[in-house]
């Protein structure tokens, strides 16, 4: 048989209906799970069930069906996924990085297994098709599917393929899945290249295939939450025991309804049993429920609000669309993490794919998933918002008792016992320039060695609004709603003004078996989603303020990376491991202008892999092979760029020449700070994976690398070179200004056009801060707060 139609069967055999390929794939595919010394879940304890792992997908017989990708297209998409992640021969690989013949034999039976695994293996294109269907855009899904259905014919891969699809064998001519691996790996990197007209759709595919292929190879688990390809990389899940006593382990349940798992009779009788009432209007096929307050999401700012209000003796009611872990619960695995505790599964990108965008949904919000930096809001930000804004109590002594009171009650202390080896990188390098390090507070204790904070904090010590505004919440008397998602808030016009009042907001229950509507009743409402759902939530409601989307910012970032080898330095530790962000270095000009800041950042395997540039299948591997040592910093700029979110999960974003010249000037500082530190190579993550040995680097070759690194357009560019820009914070999309033209909401909170409708997060900032905002939102939600219960006190008497 030819090795055509070797491969032709090979592909085919991905969409067969062969119900007992499932468990018995080769051991050596990352597909398969089961490789010996992966990782493995601490046996003590049981994470939660949403949290163990991806489920398998349906039997190939009802993919079609499913994901909307035919049997010929999952072929063409098999041939890329074998084109990024293909097997190659152990003895190709750089010999550095294999162990010796000495080292045990599963890790070289480990290094053998990674070398064959391949991205065509069985399920993973078909996991691949369906994070496509779920996850992408529904234009890219729609052209991938019209590339997808191109390679799957001869003429088609003529045209998208050119030459490279043409041989002096019989049939000559041939369709992609078809077409021999190495030449498949050059069309794909012509694919990469060209922005330009006809190329530009080829690029979008390349990276939306690439992102979700490498993602899906290295995260997925079996049933042991084990993937062979972690034994090999060096990495391995946080097992770690919390340190809550069995009384704690729950600590919101006296108030937690959740929706997910109630029905119809179910929902009321609990809701009754918290002291809510509620009422049955089957004409209208409703709920009504009733409360003083309501409150849209939990974190950082409904979380400060809900806590405040209630023990203002309120009865707060909030809703939560995501769910309620804890601690020991969290499983640490990077994959299903990502899928439950982040908006659209950790894959929201700005329209134009430029910006990958991290954004917590989840109870406890971004707190529950942050990185612990706790920063004060710096004072030349505060001078900002107050005189040139406005709002007035930014300069005053009540944001700075606000701030304090945070401080105190999220626990944050401003020693670290130990770093982390990228942040040990991060203060020796500066060091070694003479450049200033800071220390960077964080709200756990001072020997918090957690490098999985991002995927929930399972040892307990990190303190979101989860483990503490939202027990004191509950401790008043807060009832909260779990995957319960409002619609729209009820408003009225009241008299002949054009101002509408607000009496509540229609949510729905994201179980099928409750089957009404919600419409809660309230004093007052407040908005907390945060800044990329508060405005679509508001406009749905039909307020019209142009500021309400609008100004958005996202506190853009671009990461560095040094591989530090256990050889060449004494630094201890692994990129997985320990605390994520405990240093920081301001990069400022000869004015003392910040021109960014530059941190630590903690990603998980599949993320690094869906980021990295791909340049070769046999790259890729040998870069994931280096993961456990590879230390990723970013320079993070404040936004002078805007963009804009008016619709749910759609975000615009048009970064400008300043901030992309702030990127470039903070990027170039990281690799400086990685080479002092002692990088044997460092690199960006450009396209065109851009890199440079160290090994004898003086400071002017240094220096002439440099001035080759900079801040490019994204995929959809028309240069041939291009980069993925990173957000974990999101702000300014419904701000406050001094008069409705100024902004969306009044120095209170209150939305200018809605009566008794305030909104409470990141959203209402008037710009960009440029230093983690944990504590700037949390400080202001408390300001807001306090306020709202101010005003319902005079109100009511």
């Amino acid at each position: 048989m030819s090795r055509r139609r070797r491969r032709k069967r090979r592909y085919r055999s991905v969409i067969m209906c062969e119900g007992e390929r499932e468990g018995t794939a080769k051991p050596t595919a990352a597909a398969a799970g089961g490789g010996s010394g992966a990782a493995t879940m601490n046996d003590k304890r049981q994470s939660h069930p949403l949290l163990r792992g991806r489920k398998q997908p349906e039997k190939a017989g009802n993919t079609t069906t499913r994901y909307g990708f035919s049997a010929s297209q999952i072929q063409s998409l098999s041939a890329m996924c074998e084109s990024f992640i293909p097997p190659v021969p152990l003895h190709s690989l750089n010999k550095e990085l294999l162990v010796s013949s000495s080292s045990p034999p599963d890790q070289l039976q480990a290094l053998k297994d990674f070398a064959d695994a391949s991205g065509s293996q069985h399920p993973l294109p078909l996991e691949v098709a369906e994070l496509l269907a779920s996850k992408a855009n529904p234009e890219i899904v729609f052209l991938t599917r019209i590339v997808l259905t191109l390679l799957s014919t001869r003429l088609g891969t003529l045209l998208l393929c050119g030459l490279l699809c043409l041989d002096w064998r019989f049939p000559f001519l041939h369709n992609f899945p078809e077409i021999e691996l190495e030449r498949r790996e050059q069309i794909l990197r012509k694919w990469m290249r060209r922005g330009v007209m006809f190329f530009a759709p080829l690029r979008v595919v390349f990276v939306a295939v690439k992102i979700l292929c490498c993602f899906n190879f290295f995260t997925r688990t079996d049933e042991k939450s084990e993937n062979p390809a972690w034994k090999a990389m060096g990495y391995s899940v946080d097992t770690r025991e919390r340190f809550t006593k069995p009384e704690e382990e729950r600590p919101l349940q006296k108030g937690i309804v959740d929706c997910m798992l109630a029905n119809d009779p179910i929902l009321i009788k609990s809701l009754w049993e918290k002291g809510i009432e509620v009422k049955e209007d089957p004409d209208a096929n409703i709920y009504k429920i009733k409360c003083d307050v309501v409150i849209v999401g939990s974190g950082c700012g409904g979380g400060v609000a809900a806590a405040v209000l209630a023990s203002s003796g309120l009865k707060v009611l909030v809703l939560e669309k995501g769910n309620y872990f804890t601690s020991g619960e969290y499983s640490s695995l990077e994959g299903p993490s990502l899928e439950q505790l982040y908006v659209k599964g950790g894959m929201q990108t700005s329209r134009d794919g430029k910006i990958l965008i991290l954004a917590g949904s989840t109870l406890g919000g971004g707190s529950a998933v942050n990185w612990s930096a706790c920063i004060k809001t710096p004072d030349f930000v505060l001078r900002e918002w107050s005189v040139n804004n406005k709002i007035k109590f930014f300069g005053s002594s009540d944001y700075q008792m606000a701030m304090d009171a945070v401080w105190k009650r999220i626990g944050v202390t401003e020693n670290c016992t130990k770093e982390s080896l990228q942040n040990q990188v991060l203060r020796r390098g500066c060091q070694n320039l003479g450049l200033e390090v800071q220390r960077v507070p964080r709200n756990s204790s001072e020997d918090h060695y957690c490098g999985s904070c991002s995927f929930g904090c399972r040892v307990g010590d990190k303190k979101g609004t989860d483990t503490t505004w939202l027990v004191d919440a509950v401790a008043h008397g807060a009832v909260i709603l779990t995957g319960c998602k409002a619609e729209s808030f009820i408003l009225k016009k009241e008299d002949s003004t054009k101002r509408q009042k607000c009496f509540g907001v229609i949510a729905t229950a994201l179980s099928s078996t409750v089957t009404r509507k919600l419409q809660i009743e309230a004093k007052v409402s407040i908005s907390a989603c945060g800044a990329l759902l508060t405005p679509p939530l508001l406009i749905r409601s039909g307020l019209k303020n142009p500021h309400i989307g609008s100004n958005l910012h996202l506190h853009p970032v671009q990461h560095a990376w040094g591989y530090f080898p256990e050889s060449s330095t004494e630094i201890e530790g692994a990129s997985f491991e320990g605390g994520i962000i405990t240093s920081v270095h301001k990069v400022v000009s000869e004015n003392s202008d910040v021109h960014a800041i530059i941190e630590a950042t903690g990603v998980g395997p599949g993320a690094v892999s869906a980021a990295l540039p791909w340049v070769s299948g046999q790259d890729m591997k040998e870069r994931m092979l280096k993961y456990a040592r590879t230390v990723n910093i970013f320079a993070l700029v404040r936004d002078q760029s805007h963009g804009e979110v008016k619709e749910e999960g759609s975000i615009k974003y048009w970064l400008n020449a300043f901030d992309k010249r702030n990127l470039t000037i903070g990027l170039r500082q990281c690799l400086r700070i990685l080479v002092a530190a002692g990088a044997v190579e460092v690199g960006t993550y450009r396209s065109d994976g851009q890199r440079l040995q160290c090994k004898g680097i003086n400071k002017d070759k240094l220096e002439e690398f440099l001035d080759t690194v900079s801040s490019p357009g994204g995929p959809l560019s028309h240069g041939e070179k291009w980069v993925l820009y990173g957000s974990a914070h999101q702000m300014g999309s419904c701000r406050m200004g001094a008069t409705e033209e100024d902004g969306a909401l009044d120095e209170n909170g209150q939305c200018w056009e809605a009566k008794d409708l305030f909104v409470c997060d990141g959203s209402v900032l008037p710009s960009a801060i440029g230093v983690n905002p944990m504590i700037t939102i949390e400080s202001t939600a408390y300001c807001i707060s306090k306020r709202i219960a101010a005003y319902l006190k005079n109100n009511c008497s």
